[in-house]
């Protein structure tokens, strides 16, 4: 037997005698709060300030305006801001899809509960699209038969939410809030063609119960955050004008 073998038997001896007799017998901790009681310490303040500066200072430059404040409340089936959204993101996605494929996008579909915060009168800076889209939320685009996309329009119609759709849908309710009207680009939904609809990962994977994405012919991602996304288009416009229409309605005769 060599010397090393011979040490690493001792080890292990060693370590088997001293656990021979040990067993948890206590555990303790105590809560330490994180408050303003809390001491800064200068040399990470110093390290970290340079960098935050930067941040703010990206985050808070001026990129477009809004001449009024748009709400997710402000419609009951379609609203200025999920219209904004919806557009911006198949103005924005479109070409990049295109690229790839050849193909372009049919419409768009978002969920009413990923805006998160109001697009406020006055000056709209990137920290604005942070502030609205918080997620980290990525653009898909899920091709789809007409036959899923009916499923679609009848979630819709039971929803009764103002789910973001861009202008290339058009969906109407009757009066007993079924659905009377449907169309992309003007057209009636054919079963049998397929669609190619852009939304978000979260919604591809069933959030919303929109599990509608299921079955489907391809799924193509475009590593594409919806938040960027927005900083895209803020940037491409002096000032933001988004309208409510009759993208999606319901008439009452």
């Amino acid at each position: 037997m060599t010397i090393k073998h011979i040490l690493k038997l001792c080890l292990l001896l060693f370590i088997f005698s001293c656990n021979k007799d040990s067993h948890l017998t206590k555990i303790e901790g105590k809560r330490i709060d994180i408050n303003n009681s809390i001491a800064t310490d200068s040399t990470i303040e110093a390290f970290i300030k340079p960098y935050r500066e930067s941040v703010n200072n990206n985050l808070d430059s001026i990129i477009s305006y809004a001449p009024e404040t748009y709400s997710d409340s402000d419609g009951e089936l379609n609203t200025a801001i999920g219209n904004l959204m919806a557009d911006a993101v198949y103005s924005e996605s479109n070409p990049v899809f295109n690229k790839r494929t050849g193909k372009n996008i049919d419409f768009v579909l978002l969920n009413h509960g990923g805006i998160r915060a109001d697009i406020s009168k006055g000056n709209i800076t990137a920290r604005t699209a942070y502030e609205v889209m918080p997620f980290e939320n990525s653009v898909v685009v899920v091709a789809l038969k007409g036959e899923q996309i009916s499923k679609m329009m009848t979630y819709l119609s039971k929803a009764k939410r103002a789910h973001p759709v861009s202008n290339q849908l058009q969906l109407t309710l009757n009066k007993d809030g079924e659905v009377s009207s449907a169309t992309v680009n003007s057209e009636s939904i054919n079963k049998d063609r397929i669609y190619y609809v852009a939304s978000n990962d979260y919604l591809y994977n069933g959030g919303d119960r929109m599990t509608f994405f299921h079955p489907n012919d391809s799924l193509y991602v475009l590593d594409y955050k919806i938040r960027n996304v927005l900083i895209d288009y803020f940037k491409k416009k002096d000032t933001l004008n988004p309208k409510r229409d009759n993208r999606f309605i319901q008439v009452n005769n």
